[in-house]
């Protein structure tokens, strides 16, 4: 979600007790929890023959064909709720690049920045996605912390640098004596950057936007600042084949009948209160819904950033299926207390229990495992039974 997005949001619960930063970071908790469900990067999808008989599918392949084998002829039939499987580690590069150093580049912010030692790393943001991508790029053992959203298995030993949520603790990044550190403006408060620099850290600011079309160019960016683009190229080649495969393969199991495509609608919920939103153009739950090939009906609706999830204006969204974080639900009741918040049961959505969650830091995080997440997700919404859900009713397979 952008900038704009958190904004918006922060002045419409101005009179809340929650800080602004506790806010933003209630949106986008990032709770990943890893999942023994085999999940993982691959190569092109099985649609693509392989140029070699001995070509093992990986694990990413493997969903892929549970997905094809499994989707149902009519996912507008299906009804009650599923929950997304969680997607394990993100899988580094094989033989890494060897940091060249220095790197002289201008941030996000306009900054001149040069890199010289990339020998203690922290990557700081709200979504995970940062320290996701250096790991990624097989940098991940120079990390020497994490914020509270990196949950990774690999980084659990680590100090944090956070508390009170998501607020950065400049203490606590100074005892770490890193030599560089990546980050955005999703993690407050804001004047950390100039305590860094002023204590000698070099500091690259990233762009605090997530989207489809960001994940790419965000792995060749970090890539630079480390000094390894060989290794962001070969990262960045490896997601987007991953990212075409995965899409193409979703696409050819979604209904070519243009009235049997499910129309979606993603709503942020936070306990009982006010914090119940409507995601719209803009937010990253536009690309995600495009990319499950569904009907965005918010986009339809010309709703921006983010809208307040009133009665009125679900109503005349009236989506076949919504989408949700799993934290979410649970702080607002679970299913039961989210079907009752004024307006959801008078969708379509609503009346058949047709919710479909996902780990809060998976869901719109927008890293190197997005193909993974589409693909979780994909099977949640079109194969149930794939990925062992048991909803009420589920139409027959496809041919």
């Amino acid at each position: 979600m952008n900038i704009s997005c958190r904004r918006k949001i922060s002045d419409h619960h101005a009179a809340h007790p929650w800080s602004i930063p506790t806010l933003v970071a209630l949106l986008f908790t990032l709770v990943l929890v890893l999942a023994a469900c085999g999940q993982g990067n691959g190569a092109p999808s099985q649609a693509r023959p392989s140029s070699s008989a001995s070509h093992a599918s990986t694990p990413l392949e493997e969903q892929e064909k549970a997905l094809v084998a499994s989707a149902v002829s009519d996912p507008k039939a299906i009804t009650g709720p599923a929950t997304a499987a969680s997607v394990p580690e993100v899988r580094p590069i094989s033989d890494p690049q060897t940091p060249q150093l220095p790197v002289d580049l201008t941030d996000y912010q306009g900054t001149q920045v040069t890199v010289k030692d990339t020998s203690r790393l922290l990557a700081l943001d709200l979504y995970g996605t940062l320290a996701e991508t250096v790991i990624g790029l097989g940098q991940g053992e120079k990390l020497v912390g994490r914020v509270t959203s990196s949950t990774e298995s690999s980084l659990a030993g680590l100090p944090l640098v956070t508390e009170s949520g998501h607020d950065l603790n400049v203490e606590k990044i100074l005892e770490l004596r890193p030599t560089t550190v990546l980050m955005d403006t999703t993690n407050g408060p804001l004047e950390v950057t100039e305590q860094l620099r002023s204590a000698g850290i070099t500091v690259v600011h990233f762009s605090p936007d997530r989207s489809i079309d960001q994940v790419v160019p965000q792995i060749e960016k970090v890539a630079q600042a480390l000094g390894v683009p060989e290794s962001g190229k070969r990262l960045a080649e490896r997601v987007s084949h991953e990212l075409d495969s995965v899409r193409q393969t979703i696409h050819s199991v979604v209904p070519k009948d243009p009235e049997k495509k499910v129309a979606m609608a993603f709503l942020y919920v936070r306990g009982n209160g006010g914090v119940f939103f409507i995601l719209g153009q803009g937010s990253g739950a536009d690309g995600l819904i495009q990319a499950l090939d569904g009907i965005d009906v918010a986009g339809k609706e010309h709703v921006q950033d983010v809208k307040p999830a009133t009665s009125e204006a679900l109503v005349k969204l009236n989506p076949d299926l919504i989408l949700a974080m799993t934290k979410g639900l649970e702080s607002t009741g679970g299913l039961d207390g989210f079907l009752a918040r004024p307006g959801v049961a008078e969708t379509t959505a609503g009346s058949k229990k047709r919710v479909v969650d996902m780990a809060d830091g998976q869901i719109l995080s927008f890293g190197p495992n997005t193909p993974a997440v589409l693909l979780s997700l994909a099977q949640a919404i079109y194969a149930p039974a794939a990925s062992g859900q048991t909803p009420d009713h589920a139409a027959s397979a496809s041919p």
